[in-house]
């Protein structure tokens, strides 16, 4: 089965308009309580879903996206917080450079990163996050319905857990379900929920 990635944004961003944050940056949050003073990494931000919570609690956020119109409608967004500390970059968050965070979130974005980059990826993902800072996101199982595209990660329990080896896992759900993607197609998901703190 090949992936439907590389549809209209358009038409994603307006079937995905208005959804909540994602579980796994909610989990993050609760666990950080203020935000106030607090520097967070979005990767793939999307129209800003998750960017938006992050900042209606004080946190100060780099946005980053590869897709202009992500950007777009994220700087659009009529629920942006007055006052608040946005940064965006249009740009492949692999080619993207960062400063130290106290949080790196990246909700369903990761696993488009092409296998052959997906290392160095989270190496640097790791070496950004300050002590005792997290990451929340998911990553694509091996089982998953996509399992054959070459520009996708997919990664088995055992080489989660093996990446996550420097962090204390507060929430670790692996889901397997059958559910259509945004753009209404049937897929077999096998995702992992992540949410760690760095030792």
């Amino acid at each position: 089965m090949t992936s439907d990635r590389d549809g209209d944004w358009t038409e994603y961003y307006e079937r995905t308009a208005g959804r909540p944050p994602r579980p796994t940056l909610l989990a993050a949050l609760e666990r950080f309580g203020a935000g106030i003073g607090r520097r967070a990494v979005d990767l793939g931000c999307g129209d800003g879903r998750d960017t938006v919570a992050l900042l209606a609690r004080g946190w100060r956020v780099l946005a980053i996206d590869a897709e202009p119109m992500a950007i777009e409608r994220l700087r659009a967004r009529p629920d942006l917080p007055p006052g608040a500390l946005l940064e965006t970059r249009c740009e492949r968050f692999e080619d993207a450079s960062w400063p130290a965070a106290d949080l790196v979130n990246a909700s369903f974005a990761l696993p488009l990163v092409p296998p052959e980059r997906f290392p160095a990826l989270w190496e640097k993902i790791g070496r950004s996050l300050k002590p005792g800072g997290r990451f929340s996101g998911q990553l694509f199982g091996d089982r998953d319905g996509w399992r054959g595209e070459k520009a996708i990660t997919f990664l088995g329990r055992a080489e989660v857990e093996r990446l996550l080896a420097g962090f204390a896992v507060e929430r670790f759900d692996e889901e397997e379900s059958e559910a259509a993607t945004p753009y209404g197609k049937h897929k077999h998901w096998h995702l992992f929920h992540i949410c760690a703190r760095k030792r």
